[in-house]
C-alpha cells in the first residue's frame, strides 16, 4: 500500500522528580541532605531512512511516547534518564505542524535526524538546595514535562526524471522498458494508481550517468480541480529536475486532436503550481508503431514552434527507446552540473 500523507501525534518523556532524603549511616549523626536529581525523559526522534518508501507504518499507529526519567533517589543517586524512541522515514518526507502549518523539517537526504519533541528535564534534588545557611533543605523540584506535538506528514519522492501524460499513453509500459520497475500495465485507464520509481543506466561503466524516473497515475482535464487520480500525486514530481511527456499519437486514446493533448496537460500542470510548468521538458510521440501520421506531423510543427524536442518511440517495439534515454542522461547531466556551479562559486578560495 502506497502512503504519501499521514498525522502523528508524539509526546516526549516527562523528567524524573527530585528526591528528597538525608544520609542516615551510623556515626554519621549529621549526614546531611542526600537526594539525587531526577532523570531527563527521552525524545522523540525522527530520522530519515532509505529503507523505507512509504508513510503507512504511521497510518495505523499514528501515536508515539518516550519514556519518562526515573526519580531521583537517596543517596546522590541520579535517576536513569528516559529513553529515545526513533521514527523512520522515507527520504523525502516534509514534516509539518498540524496546528500552525509551519514547516519543521524537510528530509531531503540519508540518515538524517530532527528532534520532534523534547523530553523534560529532571527535577532537582534537596542535596542541590543545601548551602552554608541552609543545611537541611526540605525541598526538592518535580521533573518537567516532556513536549507534545500533532504533525502532518508529506512525502515528496525523490527523483531525476518525471513522467507525465493522459492515462494510458505508456508511460508505466516506458518505465518498465527502460528499468527494472514492473508496475502494473493494463490496457484501460488508471492502471496505476500510485507512483513507480525505476533507476535508468546509461553509458559505460567508466561513464555510465543513472538517475531515478518518477511514474505518476495519468491526468485528465480539470485534475488540478480533483479530477481523476493524478493530481494528488503531482507534488511527486515537484522536486524532479527533468519532465518527460507522452503523448499518445495512435488512434486508440480516441482523443483525435495530440496537440490539444499537450496544451491540457500543460495546463494542468501549471494550475498546480509549484513551477511545474517551469521545469525543462522532454516531448515523447508515443505508440509510434500504430501511429497516426496526421496525430504526429501536427505534433512535430507544434514543436518546431514551442522549440520543443520530439522523440518518437513505442515501447512495445523498442523504437526510439535508446535516443530517449541518453536524451534525458544528458539533459540531467547538463542540469546537475548547473546546481553544482552555484556551490563552487560559493565555496571559499583557498590562499
Amino acid at each position: 500500500m502506497f502512503v504519501d500523507e499521514a498525522k502523528i501525534h508524539v509526546r516526549a518523556g516527562d523528567g524524573g522528580n527530585g528526591c528528597m532524603a538525608f544520609r542516615r549511616e551510623k556515626f554519621v549523626p549529621r549526614g546531611g541532605p542526600s537526594g539525587g536529581d531526577g532523570g531527563k525523559g527521552g525524545d522523540v526522534i525522527m530520522e530519515s531512512s532509505e529503507r523505507h518508501n512509504t508513510l503507512v507504518h504511521f497510518r495505523f499507529n499514528p501515536e508515539y511516547k518516550a519514556e519518562r526519567g526515573r526519580h531521583g533517589e537517596g543517596s546522590n543517586k541520579t535517576g536513569r534518564e528516559g529513553a529515545d524512541v526513533v521514527l523512520k522515514v522515507p527520504v523525502g518526507t516534509i514534516v509539518y505542524d498540524d496546528e500552525s502549518g509551519e514547516k519543521v523539517f524537510d528530509f531531503s537526504s540519508p540518515d538524517q535526524q530532527a528532534v520532534i519533541a523534547r523530553g523534560g528535564r529532571g527535577g532537582r534534588g534537596n542535596a542541590r538546595f543545601a548551602t552554608s545557611v541552609h543545611q537541611a533543605p526540605r525541598q526538592c523540584e518535580p521533573g518537567r514535562p516532556g513536549e507534545e506535538h500533532s504533525y502532518r506528514l508529506e512525502l515528496k519522492l525523490l527523483a531525476d526524471v518525471g513522467l507525465v501524460g493522459y492515462p494510458n499513453v505508456g508511460k508505466s509500459t516506458l518505465i518498465a522498458c527502460i528499468s527494472a520497475a514492473r508496475p502494473k500495465i493494463a490496457d484501460y485507464p488508471f492502471t496505476t494508481l500510485a507512483p513507480n520509481l525505476g533507476v535508468v543506466a546509461v553509458g559505460d561503466a567508466k561513464n555510465e550517468i543513472s538517475f531515478v524516473v518518477a511514474d505518476i497515475p495519468g491526468l485528465i482535464e480539470g485534475a488540478h480541480t480533483g479530477s481523476g487520480l493524478g493530481a494528488q500525486f503531482l507534488r511527486h514530481i515537484e522536486r524532479t529536475r527533468l519532465l518527460v511527456h507522452l503523448v499518445d499519437v495512435s488512434d486508440s486514446s480516441g482523443r483525435p486532436d495530440a496537440v490539444k493533448d499537450v496544451e491540457v496537460i500543460l495546463g494542468e500542470l501549471a494550475s498546480f503550481g509549484a513551477g511545474l510548468e517551469e521545469k525543462p521538458m522532454i516531448l515523447a510521440a508515443s505508440k509510434i508503431d500504430v501511429a497516426n501520421k496526421d496525430k504526429v506531423a501536427a505534433l512535430k510543427r507544434y514543436c518546431k514552434q514551442h522549440h520543443l524536442r520530439l522523440y518518437q518511440i513505442s515501447a512495445v517495439t523498442g523504437t526510439g527507446i535508446d535516443p530517449l534515454k541518453y536524451a534525458m542522461a544528458e539533459e540531467i547531466d547538463a542540469l546537475r552540473q548547473q546546481d553544482l556551479q552555484p556551490a563552487q562559486s560559493a565555496a571559499p578560495g583557498r590562499g
